[in-house]
């Protein structure tokens, strides 16, 4: 299928099949805003119910203290629990 002719969400999917990314990363790849990135990795993961294939989701973690036990895997914490830190990455997402 030509590239042209494939969605925005076809073409994330496609991407998080070769490399894990952030919704940062998405939304700066595919020029949309981090919302929307969010709206299509939540509605691809839906999709893939129905398939072989799964999303991975990579938690965030704190770059200070190191904690990985969040809640709320999909959308990035303002900042730890545990050590009050707002050094913390966003999750990371792919389709395996």
């Amino acid at each position: 299928m030509r590239e042209a002719s494939r969605t925005t969400r076809q073409r994330i999917a496609d991407r998080l099949r070769d490399d894990a990314l952030q919704a940062g990363a998405i939304a700066r790849e595919f020029e949309i805003q981090t919302s929307d990135a969010l709206s299509h990795v939540e509605h691809i993961s839906k999709s893939l119910d129905s398939t072989d294939e799964q999303l991975l989701v990579a938690p965030p973690t704190c770059e200070e203290c190191g904690f990985d036990a969040f809640d709320d895997l999909v959308n990035r914490p303002s900042r730890c629990p545990e050590c009050k830190s707002e050094s913390v990455t966003e999750p990371a997402y792919r389709i395996n």
